[in-house]
Order: C-alpha cells, then structure tokens, then sequence
C-alpha cells in the first residue's frame, strides 16, 4: 500500500442526521472518521449546521458523492464541483470520492446507472474525471458500484474499472459488499476481482449489507447488517493489499447507535487481526 494516500485511518461510519445530536454529546471512541454527501450538508445551516462544523474541528471527514453523474452525456455542473470543493476546503475534509455510475439525462434519474463496459466509455469518463479533479485542485476516489445489467458490454467490470482509474490518473474508493453482490449477481470470483485492483490506489473502502431477493440475486440496500461473507472478503483484501481504512455504511433501517458501534468495531477487529498476524510473520 502506498501510505501517502491513506489520508484518514482505521474504521469509520457515515454521519446521519438522525444521531449528529448524539455524536456531538457523546462523541464514540472507536470511531476514526466520518462521511458525509455533500449534497445534503453543504447548504445546511442552524442547529445542524452548527453542530456539523463542530464534528469536522474535531474529526477526519472524507466526501461521498451522490449527484456527479460522472458517466452522465449531460454537461458537467462544474458549478456542483466547484461547490463541493469550497465545502472540503472549508470543513477540512480529506477525500471526495463518487460512483462510477451516471445519475442523469436531460435531468436527474434518481437513480445510479450502469455505464456500458466499453472503450468509449472508458475515455468519456476518465476525461470528465480530470476535469473533476482540475476544479478541486486534487485527486478523488472512484468507487466500484452495484448493478444488475450490463447494457453494451465490451469489456468485463474490472479491466473496465481498472481502466477509468488508470486514464483518469484517480484513488479507488473500494466497496466491499459491491464486489461481493455483484459476485453473486453475474457469477464472477470475488477474490480475483479483488487481487486485480491497484493497490496504490486504495484510498478507503466500505463496508455494508444487502438485501437478498434470491439465492442468485442480491440488492444492494446498505439498510442492513453486514453477513459473514462479506466480513470474510473485508479480511481477505487486507490479507492482500494490508489494512487500509474502511467505513461502515448504513443509509436506512439505521438500528441504534450501539449496533451501528458494534459493527464498526468488527472493522476494528479484523484490522486488528491482520496487524497482530502479520507482526508475528515478521518476528
């Protein structure tokens, strides 16, 4: 791993509105960083805004993007991005990273599409991700997404990931239970596609659950708690690129905070593992 990159460390858990009072007061101590999409805190103001900039003078923050639409046709609002930006500068906020996915067309779709695994893509993207990353003035991480069909497709999902990084010159912003959903979803090897991303390139990762509609079938929710298989792949992938840091990611059916706590220190846990395996290897 390239330590440069690892701007924030250890385990980590998105904020929500619904506990920001709670974490202000009472501040957890087995949390090390914290994410935010921009999208819903950079206009905020009053009770929650203040208490947002009081978590940021004390904690690591890192950006997860919902609206970029970065394998979008549209023009790219570099507006948005010279918003999002300003809102890192402000706050301090380590890292921006987005899906590689596309969320408009003439307008907003509200949802994250697929984009074609193919070579036009690849250059259409990665341009529109340097442009990004000339407007802040940094990198950002591309994150490797959930779908459920691959329309067009040239190339397999991860030479096609692969790819955009390498044109685009960006991080990898790893999600664990993506690549095991998509897994079962078109039947591919977790653990190849894992071993096939550049390692230097890991800026953090997330962990999260998913709904399961069929044996064969997976959604990827994050309103759930994480299964053993994907805690499984979360220890497999420090075994191969070493421990980086990584953020539970819980965007609905938020249980109490206790339970969020306790699935975060499992991260810490499985850190933990590898550093005590690998110091005795070294010993």
């Amino acid at each position: 791993m390239n330590k440069e990159i690892q701007k924030v460390h250890g385990a980590g858990l998105g904020l929500r509105r619904s506990f920001l009072s709670q974490v202000v007061d009472t501040p957890p101590t087995n949390v090390d960083f914290y994410e935010v999409a921009p999208e819903n805190w950079m206009t905020m103001g009053g009770r929650n805004g203040k208490q947002f900039r009081q978590m940021t003078e004390r904690f690591d923050f890192v950006c997860h993007g919902l609206s970029l639409s970065i394998g979008s046709s549209d023009p790219l609002d570099e507006a948005f991005v010279a918003s999002v930006r300003d809102f890192m500068n402000l706050h301090g906020i380590k890292i921006y990273s987005e899906h590689l996915s596309y969320c408009s067309h003439n307008g907003h779709l509200y949802d994250l599409m697929p984009i074609p695994f193919t070579e036009d893509a690849v250059k259409h993207v990665a341009s529109r991700i340097r442009q990004v990353q000339d407007i802040l003035g940094e990198q950002m991480a591309i994150e490797n997404v959930s779908y459920y069909a691959a329309p067009g497709q040239e190339m397999e999902e991860i030479d096609f990931f692969n790819a955009v990084v390498s044109d685009a010159d960006c991080l990898v912003h790893l999600d664990i239970n993506n690549i095991y959903v998509n897994s079962i979803n078109h039947g591919y090897d977790a653990e190849g596609f894992l071993r096939a991303i550049p390692a230097e390139r890991i800026a953090y990762a997330h962990i999260a659950g998913h709904y399961v509609e069929a044996e064969d079938f997976l959604v990827d929710t994050h309103g759930a708690d994480v299964i053993d298989p994907v805690w499984k792949l979360l220890g497999k992938a420090y075994e191969i690129f070493g421990v980086f840091p990584t953020l539970l990611e819980r965007d609905f059916n938020i249980p109490p905070m206790a339970e969020l706590l306790q699935e975060v220190d499992t991260i810490h846990q499985i850190q933990n593992d590898w550093v005590n395996q690998h110091e005795q290897r070294s010993a």
